[in-house]
């Protein structure tokens, strides 16, 4: 089925020239904490972009029954049931996983870029458009938790996956040592201002006048 040019927007722009945490700078607190492993990270993504589709289409189907007063409440609940229902996925089926993401798992309840685009996006637009938008926004957020994860991963414990990659003798003797600071949060944040200011440099439209 193609895609009317409104639609490839909602779902092509958050991947690159719209994205939720390198552009609009949301979620960067889950790019701190679940970032030192490639595998959370991945698994963090997935989650968000599943609940954030859901949600986005929920919300639009909805939307001309809401009352004004308490829309953000009814936000609040979808994305909460969601929330909840991954929670229990993940314990039943990847639990070493679902220990690792902690807390975090839950506060994907209060995660900027869900509750900006069922504001803003889902509460205007149809079901179609509002499931696109979501797939499109937690793909960005996913690839740039993904990116993150990988260096911190890598350069810090020398594995990816937790498949050695790095500790091996040879490697070892030539000089290379893993970086621990990588496995530290700060180092989430270099990495993405690095990703922001490569962004930046390679796209005019988001360079400053």
């Amino acid at each position: 089925m193609s895609l009317s040019k409104k639609n490839k927007e909602a779902l092509l722009n958050p991947l690159s020239i719209n994205n939720p945490v390198t552009v609009q700078v949301l979620g960067i607190c889950s790019a701190l904490a679940v970032t030192a492993q490639l595998e959370p990270a991945l698994v963090m993504g997935l989650s968000v972009t599943v609940i954030v589709a859901i949600a986005n289409v929920v919300i639009s189907l909805m939307r001309n029954t809401i009352p004004n007063r308490i829309r953000i409440i009814v936000q609040l609940v979808v994305v909460a049931t969601l929330v909840t229902i991954v929670s229990e996925v993940l314990k039943a089926f990847a639990y070493d996983v679902s220990v690792q993401l902690s807390v975090y798992v839950g506060l994907i309840i209060t995660n900027c870029i869900l509750m900006g685009r069922l504001e803003a996006f889902a509460m205007q637009n149809g079901p179609w458009a509002s499931f696109l938008d979501g797939i499109g926004n937690g793909l960005g957020y996913a690839k740039i938790l993904v990116i993150v994860a990988f260096f911190r991963e890598l350069l810090g414990s020398g594995t990816l996956f937790g498949f050695n990659i790095l500790n091996y003798d040879a490697i070892q003797e030539a000089g290379y040592i893993n970086n621990g600071l990588m496995l530290m949060p700060p180092m989430a944040l270099i990495i993405c201002a690095c990703i922001i200011w490569w962004q930046r440099a390679h796209n005019k439209d988001l360079q400053e006048k």
